[in-house]
């Protein structure tokens, strides 16, 4: 994927509305045509792609800018979606303000959202609408707006559109519940935006074991080989007896409420995650939220810049192979694992971690990072870990802490590390105890332990 490269347009504001005229979408024109015969039309915006490269400066795949594709939306014979005319009306200005501020961290050079991206009402001049119908289908193979709505069992949206071609699937209270197929799946696409429509309720959902296609092993509901974003004012549930999405390139999250249960990962995605705004509720029996390239280790990494998170995994809570970046919004996280990277870097946000083993944890999962690392910045986190062999804060390298609060509830270890501990500004609370310096495997007995030296402007 194409990991998020600087646009000066975007990123040159200190904030950026993450949400902008978030209301529900405006009467359409009438439409005519059967949806076998209709050519659809409108012209896809041209925009600026954005690109996903590694945090440490390697390059990433060059694409081209989004353009008009010729091919006509195709419906199998047996009428698998039907086309109605709209049924919606205007609503007066409803809207929700958040800001996206570009990082300034380790991912700095890598995260981008394109005016689209952000663009929480769609623009439906020349959409098309479709109603879900049972053991149906709709493969849509060129760009433009695609309206869904209706309830129904068995039914898939495949998007099949040129590699240049921008697909939006605007969701209007759709219901679908498969056996063993994805309800979304995107076999090729420059990108595709899922937007839930204000004041809607969307569920999608899977039962059964998945099904392969060809060579392709579909694991997750809404299960893509091109990038997605999602955004809009409603809400969209997730259900799955695998993964919830699975992105095989990157995802981007800037609005939307969304409920996820699954019994592997929730969100999965091969090069990146990033959020700029939302709400997650996510209950998985796996990891939450977790980026992993198994071809490219300088890739998979994670930022959250806004939004409402709510984690409760069996396994980690988020987890990235390469960093995994907090500078906004909320996180709370309960799992075995709460935040895990090769280097996870806290510089905003209020964090709340519950683990049963080690709540943020630096391990060596990229070679591309030369030593796993733990940093803080600003922000403020609480961390509480079970009993056992359990850390609040782990690195099997360096920690770095110069500002925020860390507020850690331990009574086995708060600080462990392998490398060097450096603190040169912020504040550490140790069971309610406020501390000057980075304690080294903290064992029972106080909040110190066997902590050595160090305290702002040391190191240990």
């Amino acid at each position: 994927m194409k990991i998020l490269q600087k646009s000066a347009a975007i990123l040159s504001a200190a904030a950026l509305l993450c949400f902008t005229g978030c209301s529900v979408l405006q009467t359409a024109a009438e439409n005519t045509g059967s949806a076998a015969a209709e050519s659809a039309s409108g012209t896809e915006e041209t925009q600026t792609r954005t690109r996903q490269k590694a945090p440490e400066g390697s390059t990433g795949r060059e694409e081209a800018s989004q353009t008009q594709a010729e091919a006509p939306v195709t419906v199998p014979q047996d009428q698998t979606l039907t086309e109605t005319p709209p049924q919606m009306t205007a609503d007066a200005g409803e809207t929700v303000t958040a800001a996206y501020t570009a990082p300034s961290g380790k991912l700095s050079s890598a995260v981008e959202f394109t005016e689209r991206d952000l663009l929480q009402t769609p623009d439906l001049t020349d959409a098309k609408y479709y109603t879900a119908a049972d053991n149906a289908s709709l493969t849509i193979t060129r760009a433009g707006v695609y309206v869904l709505t209706g309830t129904a069992d068995n039914c898939t949206v495949k998007v099949d559109a040129p590699k240049d071609a921008g697909v939006q699937l605007v969701l209007n209270n759709v219901s679908v519940t498969n056996a063993n197929t994805p309800v979304i799946y995107v076999i090729s696409a420059d990108r595709v935006y899922i937007t839930t429509v204000s004041g809607s309720s969307n569920t999608l959902e899977v039962t059964g074991t998945f099904a392969s296609d060809g060579e392709t092993k579909t694991d997750a509901v809404i299960f893509s080989k091109a990038d997605l974003t999602f955004n809009g004012c409603g809400t969209l549930t997730v259900a799955s007896s695998n993964n919830g999405i699975s992105g095989k390139d990157g995802i981007r999250f800037t609005g939307g409420t969304y409920e996820i249960t699954s019994v592997k990962d929730a969100v999965e995605a091969n090069d990146a995650i990033a959020v700029c705004g939302g709400t997650f509720t996510v209950r998985t029996s796996k990891d939450g939220f977790h980026a992993e390239n198994d071809e490219d280790d300088t890739l998979g990494w994670i930022w959250i810049g806004d939004g409402s998170i709510a984690v409760d995994a069996s396994s980690d809570g988020i987890q990235a192979t390469t960093v995994l970046e907090i500078d906004g919004g909320s996180v709370t996280v309960k799992g075995s694992e709460g935040l895990e990277a090769t280097y996870v870097q806290i510089n905003g946000g209020n964090i709340t971690v519950t683990a049963a083993d080690d709540g943020v944890n630096a391990s060596r999962k990229s070679g591309s990072i030369p030593t796993p690392t733990v940093e803080f910045t600003g922000g403020n986190t609480r961390i509480t870990v079970g009993q056992g062999d359990t850390d609040a804060i782990d690195a099997n390298g360096n920690i770095i802490v110069s500002g925020g609060v860390i507020d850690v509830t331990s009574t086995v270890s708060s600080f462990d590390y392998d490398g060097v501990a450096t603190y040169t500004g912020g504040t550490i609370i140790i069971n309610g105890q406020t501390v000057d310096s980075i304690p080294q495997s903290m064992m029972p007995g106080g909040p110190g332990g066997q902590g050595g030296q160090g305290g702002p402007g040391g190191r240990r």
